[in-house]
C-alpha cells in the first residue's frame, strides 16, 4: 500500500489569504469573528470576508472564485505538474453556490448553477484538471472526509496526486438554518468552555495538495484515517462518544500507533453544549484524556465544508513548527471527562496529530498525520 504526503497547502480566510498569514495570526491571538449585521435582522457574531476580498472573474461566482483562489495558492507553493491523468480534484463544501436562490428566481438554470458538480467543474476546466472531479459534500465532516477519500484514492495507485479543496461562504440563508436548531451564540464561540452557547459560522478555503511521490512531500504524512456514524439523530450527536471514537481506534490502527503517541488533537470543537460533550467521551474512551486538544473555531468560527481543511492545514504548519495551538474562547472545563485543553501556545518535540470531526445526520471522522523520518532529522 503506498504511502500519501503533503505537498503543500494554502488557507484564504478573512484573517489571511495565505497559509503562512494565518499561521502568524493564529500565533498573535487574532481571530476573525467580528459582530455582524448582513446575516440577520439583530448583529449577529461571525467570521467573513471583507467585501473587496473576493473578486470573481469570468463570470464566475463568489464561490467559485473562492475556491480558484485557494487552489492557486497551494498550486504556487510546489513545482507539481497537476494537470496530467494521475491528479485528482477534490472538492469539499457543505452549501456552494446555495446563496444564489436568495436574490434570483429557481430556473433550470440555476438549478444547475447551485450544484456542487457544476461549481467542481468550473474549477477544474480553470485550471485544466485532466478528470471530472469529485465531490464530497457530508455535512461537517466533509473537509476530513475529503482528505480520506484522496489518501484511499492514491494508496490504490489510481491517481499519484490529489488537489482536496474545502469551501464554503455564509450567507442569510446559511445563517438562518442553524438560527433555527438555536444553535448561534450571542458572542464568538467558546469550545469546550463551562459557558459556552453555541456555533459561531465563518467562511474561508483551504487547498492540501496529497502525493503518493515522497520527492514531493514537505515532510508530513498521511498516515490514517477513518469514518463512523451515530445511528442516534439527524442533528444530535451520539451521547457515549461510542462511535467517534470507533473513527478514532481504526485511524489509531491503521497508522500503526496508539493513543499515548498522539502529541496533539485538533478538535471539531463547535462550541455546542452537546457537540463538545461527545467529543470529549471519545476522547476518554480513547485514553486521549492527557493528549493536549484545541478547536480553532474560536479563530475561524465554523467555516462548514472548509473546516476540516483549514484546520488541518494550521496542524500541519504547527506540528512543522513544534508548536500546539490554543483553544481561543476556552476559560473554563464544561465538559464532563477531564481533558487538556489548550488555553495557550505550548512549545515541545511533537511527530503525531489527531484530527477528528463530526456532523449532521451523526457522521464522524479522524485522520492522522505524521512528521517523517527526514522531517524529524
Amino acid at each position: 500500500m503506498k504511502e500519501v504526503f503533503v505537498v503543500a497547502d494554502n488557507i484564504v480566510s478573512p484573517i489571511g489569504t495565505t497559509s503562512a498569514e494565518n499561521f502568524q495570526q493564529l500565533q498573535k491571538d487574532v481571530s476573525g469573528i467580528r459582530q455582524q449585521r448582513s446575516l440577520a435582522d439583530q448583529p449577529a457574531y461571525a467570521s467573513l470576508f471583507a467585501a473587496d476580498v473576493i473578486k470573481p472573474q469570468n463570470n464566475v461566482t463568489r464561490f467559485e472564485q473562492l475556491v480558484i483562489d485557494a487552489v492557486a495558492g497551494a498550486l504556487a507553493n510546489t513545482s507539481l505538474d497537476v494537470t496530467g491523468s494521475k491528479t485528482i480534484f477534490i472538492l469539499s463544501s457543505t452549501k456552494g453556490n446555495i446563496s444564489l436562490l436568495e436574490k434570483t428566481t429557481y430556473t433550470d438554470t440555476l438549478r444547475e448553477k447551485i450544484s456542487l458538480p457544476h461549481s467542481a467543474k468550473i474549477v477544474a476546466k480553470h485550471f485544466d484538471f485532466y478528470h471530472t472531479p469529485l465531490v464530497v459534500s457530508h455535512a461537517c465532516i466533509s473537509g476530513v472526509l475529503a482528505l480520506i477519500t484522496a489518501m484511499r484514492l492514491l494508496r490504490t495507485g489510481a491517481y499519484d496526486h490529489a488537489v482536496v479543496t474545502g469551501a464554503d461562504l455564509i450567507t442569510k440563508f446559511v445563517f438562518s438554518g442553524f438560527a433555527s436548531f438555536q444553535a448561534i451564540s450571542n458572542e464568538p464561540c467558546k469550545p469546550f468552555d463551562a459557558d459556552r452557547k453555541g456555533v459561531t459560522l465563518g467562511e474561508a478555503a483551504g487547498t492540501i495538495i496529497l502525493s503518493s511521490n515522497k520527492a514531493f512531500s514537505n515532510g508530513i504524512q498521511l498516515c490514517g484515517g477513518a469514518v463512523s456514524n451515530d445511528a442516534n439523530h439527524i442533528s444530535g450527536p451520539s451521547r457515549t462518544g461510542a462511535e467517534l471514537y470507533a473513527a478514532i481506534s481504526q485511524a489509531l490502527s491503521e497508522a500503526g500507533i496508539t493513543s499515548p503517541e498522539i502529541d496533539f488533537i485538533s478538535a471539531h470543537g463547535t462550541a455546542t453544549v452537546y457537540n463538545d460533550e461527545m467529543e470529549a467521551k471519545a476522547f476518554d474512551l480513547a485514553h486521549l484524556n492527557d493528549t493536549p486538544v484545541n478547536s480553532l473555531k474560536g479563530y475561524y468560527g465554523h467555516t462548514l465544508g472548509a473546516a476540516g481543511i483549514i484546520e488541518t492545514v494550521m496542524s500541519v504548519h504547527a506540528l512543522q513548527e513544534n508548536i500546539i495551538l490554543p483553544t481561543k474562547g476556552f476559560l473554563n472545563p464544561g465538559v464532563s471527562k477531564n481533558l487538556h485543553i489548550c488555553r495557550a501556545l505550548q512549545k515541545g518535540n511533537y511527530k503525531y496529530f489527531l484530527k477528528t470531526a463530526s456532523g449532521f445526520g451523526g457522521c464522524n471522522a479522524a485522520v492522522v498525520f505524521k512528521k517523517t523520518d527526514h522531517q524529524l532529522q
